[in-house]
């Protein structure tokens, strides 16, 4: 089979699954490639993809922790605070669907560890380049927009991974598992994030958030990917630019599908509510309490609605597991 393939049981995959064919009773009446996994290196593939996307989430929270502290240090008002904080979302929100496009032809283990390794750097190197410019509010505003371009394909390329290689019937499960991670990171750089700004000042909650997670990607180079697993062919390259026209996604008819919209409405809900909590519960907390105890931890305290909403994720991936494998629920999804 020709290197640029990526069609037929041949392909390349990750080594915790191996791929068999089965019969699926989907509505095009062919059979489906599906998997059987290998218990151990399946658990330790899922728990590394769980790690992964805590540390995600614990280089996304290390500004909000850090925003009073920064606010203090470079003499910034609310209104600047603001800029920088929101700065991260207005990268975030463009690189979703090239990221997924990206994923699905070069492979999204690929797409996560570039981008992973890129937003860790970043974060390590923060404070240093602090030093050496005196426009701060620009730095950090531009800083955080391109950690939000190189975050935006995270979980695009992580769909991407897990559709290419969990059947549908635990895909759910699999998915909110891997999840799970960003309420867990969150509560960690909650915790020893205000610890390390308590103790050693802002730029360690930068240092320990970069360093672990440059960390995590050549452990995962290192001991679960192959050589060969990181090579990205040239054809793959060029062909993730171009969109053919067999591959276009027929956008008119998904935004037709009321299931469609109600994700994304219920995602914006969602997003905008725990993002704006994280982001300004610190600096509430400093404020309505600047002599107590609380206004010091306001950072762990802004991870109380990870806390909560973290027991509720896999239970109610476990309700809607059976709702995507049932036709009435996903036929938009075969109707194109």
């Amino acid at each position: 089979m020709e290197a640029g393939s990526r069609t037929g049981p041949e392909k390349q995959f990750l080594p915790c699954f191996r791929w068999v064919w089965a019969h699926s009773d989907c509505r095009s009446g062919f059979s489906l490639l599906d998997m059987l996994p290998m218990e151990p290196e399946c658990r330790v593939w899922t728990a590394v993809l769980l790690l992964g996307t805590c540390l995600l989430y614990c280089a996304r929270v290390t500004v909000p922790i850090c925003a009073v502290a920064l606010s203090a240090h470079f003499g910034w008002d609310k209104k600047q605070s603001g800029v920088v904080l929101s700065s991260f979302f207005w990268g975030y929100c463009l690189t979703q669907v090239i990221g997924g496009h990206i994923s699905d032809q070069i492979g999204g283990e690929k797409v996560l560890l570039l981008s992973a390794s890129a937003w860790g750097f970043l974060t390590f190197i923060t404070p240093l380049l602090t030093q050496i410019t005196s426009a701060h509010l620009v730095f950090m505003t531009c800083s955080r927009f391109l950690m939000g371009l190189l975050q935006g394909v995270y979980f695009p390329s992580l769909a991407s991974l897990l559709s290419q290689r969990v059947r549908e019937s635990e895909r759910a499960f699999t998915y909110s598992t891997v999840g799970t991670g960003s309420q867990f990171g969150t509560l960690v750089i909650g915790a020893a994030g205000s610890l390390l700004l308590d103790w050693y000042g802002w730029e360690s909650v930068f240092y320990f958030s970069g360093l672990l997670t440059l960390l995590w990607v050549y452990c995962t180079c290192k001991y679960l990917l192959t050589e060969k697993d990181l090579v990205i062919p040239i054809d793959y390259l060029m062909r993730s630019i171009s969109i053919s026209k067999q591959n276009k996604v027929p956008w008119k008819q998904l935004f037709k599908k009321a299931p469609i919209w109600a994700v994304i409405v219920a995602q914006l809900c969602t997003a905008s509510t725990f993002f704006t909590l994280l982001s300004w519960l610190p600096t509430f907390f400093k404020e309505t309490f600047p002599e107590s105890k609380v206004s010091t931890g306001g950072g762990r305290r802004a991870g109380l609605p990870a806390l909560l909403s973290e027991s509720g994720v896999v239970f109610c991936a476990g309700l809607a597991t059976p709702c995507c494998c049932n036709d009435s629920m996903t036929g938009f999804s075969w109707g194109f």
